[in-house]
Order: C-alpha cells, then structure tokens, then sequence
C-alpha cells in the first residue's frame, strides 16, 4: 500500500512541476533584471532563480496543504517504513526468485538481496515464504539494503547453544568434515568441534567413518569473545555407563558369577568390561597355579565368567576372581600324593634358602637347600636350580591344613656316609671339583654328597696364598688327599700339599744362612718386599735391607742378589737381605787389604834376623842398610795405625 502512495505523490509532483514552468521562469526573469540596493559596507548577496520557490504551491498557483497538513502527512508517510538497526534479527517475506538470488521484503523503503546459496538447506523455497534475516547494513555505499540468512542462523543457534550448555540438554548435531584433532559438527546452524578424544570412550583413530552420520551431543565448552563451541558424545556414553554402574553396583553381592568381557591385559592383571562396569581380575586370582602373565590364560575380547570377591560402592572398585570357580588343588589331591612317595614338579620359585616344585597347578612343595645334597658343605639353591626345571623329589613332610609339603632330593639316594671309611679313608687320594672358595679355603666336592675343605694353609708347601682363588678357579678340578673324617658332622679335611714330600726339609742346607741367591721381587709393601727365590720358594727382604751400594732402593720386578740372614723350616720363613751382599763384599776387601800388609810385615821381619844373625860387628855401610829397614818399618807401623 505504501508503494502505491509513494507512486501517486510522485505523479503529483511530476504534473505541478511541468504545469508551473513557464510562470517560475517570468518570475525568476523579473526578479534577475530588478536593481538590487545593498548597504556599501556589506557584500553583496547574488540570488538564484529559486531562492523564492514556494514548493507548496501547485500548478494553479495556488497552496496544496498547509503547514499543519505537510507535518500530518509526512508523519504518515514516515510511518510506513518499519524502523530497522544494524545486526538486528527480522522476518521477511520472499517476493523474489532468481538464478542467484533471492528478493526479500522485509517492510523497509527498499527491498534486500540474499544469495540463494544461503538458502541451499530449505528444499522447495518459494515466493510468499517468510524467513529469518539479519540485518548487515541498512545502506551500504551504493545504497542497497544488505542482509543475512546465514549470520541470522548462526546468532539463533549461538544463543541456543549458550542456553543448552546451561541446562545440560542433549542436542543433535550432523558432522560435517574431519579437521585436525577431531571433527566439524553443524549443530542448530553452527558449526561447533567435536575433538577426537571426546567421540567415544573408547580410543578412536579413524575420523572418516563418522563424517556425514548425525549423531548426539552435550556442549560441554563455549567461548562467548570468539563464540566458538565444543561439543562431546563421549559424556552421553559416560553418563549412559554411570547409569549402568550405580544399576549393577545397587544388584552386586559377594561372590555372585558375572559374565565379563577382557577389555585390557596388564602385567598385574586384567580389566574386565562387566556390561558398563569395570572390574580388576588380579593375577593371584586368575590361576591356582603360578603364571607369569595373564596373557598366558586370558586374552583381549574373550568372555569368561568370574566370581565378584569384594567392591567399593565410593571408590566403584570391584575385585573379582576367575580361579576361585574351581576348587583349591589342596582339597582335592590326587592319590599319590601322600608322604614316602616320590613326585616330579617343575621351579617355580627360588629363594636363598631353597626352592618350590610346583607337582600340580596350586599344590607346591618346598626342598629345602639342607635336603639338595648329602654333603654339609654349602650349597646355593641358585646355582643347584633353574626356573621351570623338573626334579624329582620324595614327599617328607604333608599338611593339607596349612598347604605345606617339604620335598627332598638327597633322600632318593642312600646316604654316602654310612661307609664313608671305606670310600674315602685317611690317606687316600682322590679327585674332585672345586664347587666354592671362601676367605679361608677350597670347598671340593669328591663324589655327589661327599666333599671337604682344603684349608689355604694345606694348598702349597712353598708358597704363601692373600686368598685361595689365586690357586684355583670354580668349576676346576684338583687333587687331594683325606687328611681327616668327621663322620657326625659330616666334613672331611682335605689337603692338596700333601700330595707331595715338605721340600723344606731338603732345601734347609741349599739355603743356609750366609748362602747368596739371585732373586726377583715380586711383591712390596710398606714392611718390605716378597723375593721370588730358586725352587719356587719365597723370601721376605725387610726395607732397611733393600738399599743398593749406591743409595737407592730396590723395586718391583728389579732381579739382584740376596743373602740369606734367617731360615725357619717349621715357620716356613726366610728372611733375605741386598744391603748384606755389597756390605759383606766391602767388608771382605778391607779384612784382606790388612791380612796382606800383615804378611808383608812379618816378612821384612824375617829378614832383618838373617842379617843381624850372618854379621858379627856392624859397619858403617850395615849400619846403613839396618837405618834404612827400621826406617820402613815404622813407616809400615804408622800406615797401620791409620
């Protein structure tokens, strides 16, 4: 309606216009030619033909309306346009269909262009139809009246979505595309992100399955200054499945069999998925026997049945077990199993202080290291068992009360040392293997269950051992002689020195005091040095007597000689010194140095007497010759009293 008195008052005003040119013209002629008076001071104002133009007055030169009626109507004719703001939501009528857009009244002075790709999502749109439009701009640079279906979808579906993260309602929501992390979803118009940890409970990898698919929804986040939303599915699963757990924990009892799905395997036992509720099958409870792993018995996906053992109404923790469906091995042994039997079972466990054979899965029996072997020597359980071995072993001990069988190994053979006098007396020689080394000694085993001790004093007669493993290694093998029997507790006194004659009573003359021998140190130490000497015997040279002619000191692996200065043959001792050997020498150089001038004196001696003893009365020339004598032998004197 409005247009149509938009269009009537442009005729009028078209046809007053074209009837009142003639008369405007004459009056605008008049008014140019008339003389205008103008005070000198002030400038002078130039008129233009219409300064005077009455637009009030129509073609009959007469007034159309008075002022009161201008003011009436155009307050009519204001009213007909509908007041509009930027970014405001309004209703418009379709009036319009092209190949790219879409006319739309919405009651203003002009009407808007929307592009029909925003309505691609209303199948079957048509003229007449009314939409929901934003208002973008009510007049852009060239005029035109800008709106949107597309911001005025996204506002109502922002403001829904503000309003249902609040209440907490589910909504539906289409995905649309895959993006990094997770995925799109059009939710009321708006696209929203649905990260991928958040699309089920379970872990998923394959985005592409769920574009296209309409699924449920919780907003679980939104961010008013970007309006920006993120949507969950996993929170409806869990919600869903918290449900189901406060169900079946209100119907749980102890000791109820529930069906169970295998949902993750651990080192310490597996989780089982209960219908909603998760429950911890420990690996104590899934075997009567041992196992290493669950994976041996149950693996991912398999359903068993197990039996509720206790749970947590707070906490939600249910234990469960899968072994106690079955009855305990100890309540149900088989015949043979009775003591005085022999059984096998496989190591199962190892400890320093012996060993579980497992003879039926639950039922484990304990060999002590006591009951290994006959000997009384030690004996590690590491070192006598393997893990997963089988041996054979004689039941001793059986209580099905408290669960415990002993098991012996030695008693499937007769004790070795009922004849042990006639096997191994004193003074036979044998061989066997060295099994342990000690501080103090060798640990050999002769025969199985029988073995001694070579103490580390009885495994050389010449040479002095810090420890026995300088002698011999494990697992080597050496001769012995019985030196003793201790048949009660169960030892034999080995020696390996004895194999041979004490060479110290034969070498006591070859290494006689005062006897020099070449010798090698071979070891020093704050005391002195250990000399390696002839015949593989050793001597021990004290500091003080290693000092050389020429000031120093003798050192490791330096070859010189010693004199022996001590020889103990009980102790197994000698004492050697270097410092003896030069000073001796020196010595000896002197004593004949004065044995020589003795002899010389004792000569001249001689021949005085023969003289005095052929010449009656002296002369003056024998005078001379005696002068000269006594005058060399007081020389002599006083060279020997320096």
């Amino acid at each position: 309606m409005f247009q149509l008195f938009f269009k009537q008052l442009n005729a009028d005003a078209q046809e007053s216009a074209g009837a009142a040119d003639e008369p405007v013209a004459e009056a605008a002629t008049a008014t140019t030619t008339a003389p205008v008076a103008a005070p000198a001071e002030a400038p002078v104002a130039v008129e233009t033909a219409h300064d005077d133009f009455d637009w009030s007055i129509d073609k009959r030169n007469v007034s159309s309306y008075t002022k009161e009626e201008k003011e009436k109507y155009d307050k009519v004719y204001e009213n007909t346009f509908v007041q509009l703001n930027d970014g405001e939501l309004i209703n418009g009528i379709v009036v319009g269909i092209t190949n790219t857009d879409v006319v739309l009244n919405i009651g203003f002075k002009s009407d808007g262009l929307i592009s029909l790709n925003e309505f691609r999502d209303l199948q079957g749109l048509k003229i007449g139809d009314e939409v929901e439009v934003m208002i973008v701009e009510k007049e852009d640079r060239d005029g035109h009246l800008n709106l949107s279906r597309k911001q005025a979808r996204t506002t109502r579906a922002w403001e829904r979505i503000v309003e249902v993260n609040k209440t907490g309602e589910v909504v539906t929501g289409t995905v649309t595309s895959k993006t990094k992390g997770g995925l799109i979803v059009d939710v009321f118009g708006m696209e929203t992100f649905l990260p991928g940890s958040q699309i089920d409970v379970k872990p998923v990898t394959d985005y592409d399955q769920f574009v296209g698919k309409t699924m449920e929804f919780k907003v679980v986040k939104i961010n008013e200054t970007i309006k920006n939303a993120v949507v969950s599915h996993k929170a409806l699963i869990e919600s869903d499945i918290e449900a189901q757990r406060a169900e079946i924990i209100g119907k749980l009892e102890k000791g109820q069999v529930l069906e169970g799905t295998v949902k993750n395997i651990t080192d310490f036992g597996a989780f089982m998925d209960l219908g909603g509720l998760d429950g911890l099958l420990y690996i104590t409870d899934i075997s009567w026997g041992r196992i290493s792993h669950p994976n041996e018995v149950l693996k991912i996906d398999q359903k068993v049945n197990v039996v509720v053992l206790d749970f947590d109404d707070e906490k939600k923790r249910i234990s469960l077990g899968l072994k106690q469906l079955t009855p305990h091995p100890w309540d149900v042994l088989p015949e043979g199993i009775v003591e005085g039997n022999t059984v096998k079972g496989k190591v199962v466990n190892i400890e320093d202080y012996g060993a579980f054979l497992e003879i039926t899965p639950g039922v484990e029996g304990l060999v002590h290291v006591s009951e290994i072997t006959w000997a009384n020597t030690p004996v590690n359980a590491k070192d006598f068992f393997k893990l997963g071995d089988e041996h054979e072993a004689k039941i001793v001990t059986l209580d099905k009360d408290t669960r415990k069988m002993s098991l012996s190994i030695k008693q499937l053979t007769e004790d070795p040392w009922n004849d042990i006098e006639i096997k191994f007396a004193e003074g036979s020689r044998h061989s066997g293997e060295v099994k342990n080394i000690t501080n103090y000694g060798v640990f050999v085993e002769l025969a199985p269950g029988i073995g001694g001790m070579i103490h580390i004093s009885d495994l050389s007669w010449l040479k002095r051992f810090n420890h026995p493993n300088e002698y011999t290694k494990v697992g080597e093998h050496i001769d012995v002689v019985i030196l003793g029997i201790d048949k009660d507790n169960r030892k034999l006194q080995l020696g390996h020195k004895q194999l041979e004659e004490d060479p110290w009573n034969t070498l006591q003359d070859t290494f006689a005091i005062g006897s020099v021998h070449d010798g090698t140190i071979v070891r020093r130490d704050d005391k002195g040095a250990t000399v390696q000497l002839p015949y593989g015997l050793e001597g021990f040279a004290p500091n003080r007597h290693l000092a050389t002619q020429e000031g120093k000191s003798l050192n490791l692996d330096d070859t010189a000689p010693f004199v022996v200065i001590e020889f103990d043959r009980n102790e197994k001792r000698i004492v050697l010194s270097h410092a003896r050997v030069w000073e001796q020498a020196a010595y000896d150089e002197r004593e004949a140095g004065k044995k020589e001038a003795r002899a010389e004196v004792e000569k001249t001696k001689k021949a005085v007497k023969n003289i005095q003893s052929k010449v009656e009365k002296p002369t003056l020339g024998n005078l001379s010759a005696l002068a000269d004598i006594k005058k060399k032998l007081d020389e002599e004197n006083a060279g020997k009293s320096e």
